[in-house]
């Protein structure tokens, strides 16, 4: 079992963070616990990797929850691997996205309701909807 952690990254103002990972999905962004780590810090990291926003520009609302889904993509000959995903939801002021991590070229500001169609794996999306029913996240959107 691979364990994964990350997170929905919420700006009253812009949305919800999404990631383009290795130019081919879209995903919240998160990635690997590593040895020693756990699931809150291994998030927080993931999503300063994948986003460029500072870990001090995060402030935690609550763990939302885990689950199991296989992996999008694997190497010829290896077998489908499950993972574990938890998922924290934080809120943020920061506006400018710059992924560090190269496998991650693109980050963007997603409307909350326009987020699950544009995750690619049908788990996360539904995970997703899920969460947007039971914690609607309103916008507030920046007047001219």
């Amino acid at each position: 079992m691979i364990f994964v952690a990350g997170g929905i990254v919420w700006n009253p103002h812009k949305g919800v963070v999404v990631v383009n990972q290795n130019n081919d999905s879209w995903s919240l962004p998160k990635g690997h616990v590593e040895s020693g780590e756990d699931t809150l810090a291994a998030a927080i990291r993931e999503i300063h990797e994948e986003t460029g926003i500072n870990p001090s520009d995060l402030t935690l609302t609550k763990e939302v929850g885990s689950y199991v889904r296989s992996q999008i993509k694997w190497r010829p000959g290896d077998e489908p691997r499950e993972r574990t995903i938890t998922l924290y939801l934080f809120t943020t002021t920061a506006t400018d996205l710059a992924p560090i991590d190269p496998e991650n070229p693109e980050a963007r500001w997603v409307a909350p309701e326009e987020v699950a169609e544009l995750l690619t794996h049908p788990k996360d999306g539904a995970f997703f909807t899920d969460f947007l029913a039971r914690h609607p996240l309103p916008m507030h959107r920046d007047q001219p």
